[in-house]
């Protein structure tokens, strides 16, 4: 039966063909859809909200940060723990053999058994009803330690969260570039065209033409350096971002709406309530306070009470007989005081307080660092802004200049160098207006970061 279905395949060579096709040109569809879907999947149109969302998401040193916090909340649950009563308890036997049994008192004499075994077992609860209030101390502290391992995170998150918009603006930034060199090189292209026929009909010289494709040129160049640029930014954020490498990123058109600049004043006093690192100084300010009492509390007694209860058998085996164990219990306060103490102790204590001075003047050194530094930042943003309104008034010009120059230049009346120039100038205009919104927008994220109001 096999052999006929054979010999009918090979008297219908049509039919051959057709499921060779159709087996080759099935997979190559799929392929092509699956190939299809792929690379749409490679392309991502980000807002700067999605980015942000994204690489906070994807941390990993956020993440290492939350991990630094529960380590914090361990070591201050273990302080908690130190306050709770400690408690014991053990079950043993023993036996021993005694060769030489036998006392003698002068004419009195004592005979002890060959051997003897015992079985002792002990349960035990201790509480420190004062320790110099070490205990106390040492709760405070690891809860300020903790508050401040919070705010490394807090600090962190500020920190990725500039860097992807940093990146973010720096991306934009290159692709309105690009958009500006094709739309120039698109210009160009006419303007070579042009004098292209203007050199057919004798009306310019070849150099004028050369001036044009010199300046195509140019533009080109500046292309590739803008392209270079836009893969390493692209590669960097798809890092920060959590994407995959070869993501290509656009992004979603930035409108900066008109934001009203307030007095220097204002920023500066969200900068003094806002700022994660002034708010640590001042945790660790009270550290080392608490380690200044820390420390004063050794020269105090500390009070304790304990309780023990025993059990003790002669007999071989471990079961309990009447006659054969006792169980005394024992109850006990005891007071101790390392009085060497008050005279051993200054000096650790002059080390406790002159801790607490360091911090106290680097907290001085950060607020005057950080009144630098939104000066700076709302300095910048204030120039960003006026740059803006100079560069739009810049184009009007340049492009009034342009459109006066390719009217001369058709009517033969202006040189290709003054073409190309006002060309050039106009093009120049364009990129500066753009990097500059790109800046302002960036400079007011930097100097909502200067402020603490970052991720608020």
């Amino acid at each position: 039966m096999t052999t006929q279905n054979n010999n009918i395949d090979q008297t219908d060579p049509f039919k051959n063909t057709l499921k060779t096709f159709l087996r080759i040109l099935i997979p190559a569809l799929i392929l092509t859809l699956l190939l299809g879907v792929a690379a749409k999947a490679q392309d991502r149109t980000l807002t700067l909200d999605e980015a942000i969302k994204l690489g906070l998401d994807n941390s990993k040193v956020l993440k290492l940060s939350k991990s630094k916090i529960d380590e914090a909340v361990s070591v201050y649950n273990q302080a908690l723990d130190e306050a709770k009563p400690t408690g014991k308890a053990s079950f043993g036997y023993n036996r021993a053999e005694i060769p030489a049994n036998k006392l003698a008192f002068g004419t009195q004499s004592l005979s002890l058994p060959k051997s003897a075994d015992a079985w002792l077992g002990t349960v035990s609860v201790s509480e420190v009803i004062f320790g110099g209030n070490k205990l106390k101390y040492a709760k405070e502290s690891t809860d300020l330690l903790t508050q401040v391992s919070r705010l490394d995170a807090d600090n962190d998150k500020d920190e990725i969260t500039y860097d992807i918009i940093n990146s973010y603006y720096g991306l934009y930034k290159v692709l309105q570039s690009k958009k500006v060199v094709q739309q120039n090189l698109a210009s160009i292209d006419r303007q070579i065209k042009q004098s292209q026929r203007f050199f057919e009909q004798g009306l310019v010289t070849k150099n004028d033409v050369l001036r044009f494709q010199l300046q195509r040129s140019n533009i080109e160049l500046n292309g590739i350096d803008l392209e270079t640029n836009r893969k390493i930014i692209n590669y960097n954020l798809n890092i920060l971002l959590g994407l995959p490498e070869g993501t290509q990123l656009a992004i979603a058109q930035i409108n900066e709406a008109d934001r009203q600049v307030a007095p220097l004043t204002n920023y500066l006093d969200t900068a003094m309530s806002n700022r994660i690192e002034l708010k640590q100084l001042d945790l660790r300010t009270k550290y080392a306070e608490t380690g200044i009492k820390n420390v004063q509390a050794n020269i105090l007694p500390t009070l304790a009470a304990s309780g023990s209860l025993y059990y003790v058998d002669v007999a071989a085996s471990p079961i309990p007989k009447s006659g054969s164990y006792v169980t005394p219990v024992a109850l006990g306060l005891s007071l101790n005081w390392n009085f060497g103490a008050l005279w051993t102790n200054k000096n650790k204590v002059s080390q406790a307080k002159i801790q607490r001075e360091e911090t106290i003047i680097n907290k001085d050194i950060k607020l005057d660092n950080v009144k630098r530094e939104v000066n700076q930042s709302y300095q910048q943003y204030t120039q960003a802004l006026d740059k803006i309104k100079l560069l739009q008034t810049s184009i009007d010009q340049a492009g009034e200049n342009n459109k006066i120059l390719e009217s001369k230049y058709k009517s033969n009346i202006a040189s290709a160098t003054d073409r190309a120039d006002a060309e050039t100038l106009l093009y120049q205009a364009q990129i500066n207006l753009e990097l500059a919104k790109a800046d302002a927008g960036l400079a007011y994220y930097t100097l909502l970061k200067s402020t603490g109001k970052l991720n608020k």
